[in-house]
């Protein structure tokens, strides 16, 4: 499999199981413990490794959501709690959530072998959140660091994926909008934008572009890191799925 292959494959899988554990009952829970709902907690975990910045440089790291939902979430929240404490309480989530989900995966340890191979590769570099995600430290045990390692390189596509939208010309909401049309609402936009065959050809561009930038940290894998990748990936997906 050639490194292009292997982020079309693996990057996917990322993005699904990365974020698997944001709204888990346990999740909420937690962020209900903390004085947070789920959608606090959700912005605080996730922006708080930011830091305690203005709801402006959220913006700027997350995409996708109207700038006044982010204002309103992001401030009520860190009223509540310090927006690095959250953060750290959120990844403490994503540690349970690969503990109790993935705890009888054998041969944990080589994915996250390889994925930490690829975090490692990264230039941060206009990659503020995933900067921050990729700056924590990383658990002991081998579900929860494959969890957390998930998450990491999640944030690591998606922060590159902005950057390739601005680049192609595409506003991020557009791109939301194609991408998840049935989420317009949720991310606080009332109603749909207009959407023209030219933005669908930028999106389309714009994925391209993606898979281009993050190649180079997916290509330090060998044949053997890449299978480990996604050996685990497919393992961590049907785990997921039971």
């Amino acid at each position: 499999m050639d490194s292009m292959e292997l982020v079309r494959t693996a990057c996917p899988k990322i993005a699904d199981l990365g974020s698997a554990f944001y709204f888990q009952p346990e999740t909420v829970a937690k962020g209900k413990e903390l004085g947070l709902d789920g959608f606090r907690f959700y912005f605080l975990g996730r922006g708080g490794v930011l830091g305690d910045v203005e709801p402006r440089v959220v913006q700027a790291a997350f995409g996708y959501f109207e700038p006044g939902l982010i204002a309103k979430i992001w401030t009520s929240a860190k009223e509540r709690m310090a927006p690095r404490d959250a953060a750290r309480a959120y990844l403490g989530c994503a540690h349970e959530f690969g503990r109790r989900t993935f705890a009888d995966i054998e041969g944990l340890d080589g994915f996250c072998a390889a994925a930490e191979a690829v975090s490692d590769a990264v230039n941060v570099a206009g990659l503020p959140l995933y900067a921050g995600i990729s700056s924590e430290p990383l658990a002991d045990d081998a579900p929860a660091r494959a969890m957390q390692l998930t998450a990491v390189l999640r944030e690591y596509r998606g922060s590159v994926h902005l950057l390739a939208l601005r680049s192609k010309g595409l506003d991020d909401r557009v791109a939301h909008a194609i991408k998840r049309p049935d989420d317009v609402a949720t991310f606080g936009w009332p109603e749909p934008p207009t959407i023209t065959d030219d933005d669908r050809a930028k999106h389309a561009a714009a994925e391209e572009l993606t898979d281009e930038l993050v190649l180079g940290a997916y290509g330090v894998l060998d044949d053997g890191g890449a299978t480990s990748l996604l050996a685990g990936l497919e393992a961590m997906e049907a785990a997921a799925a039971g």
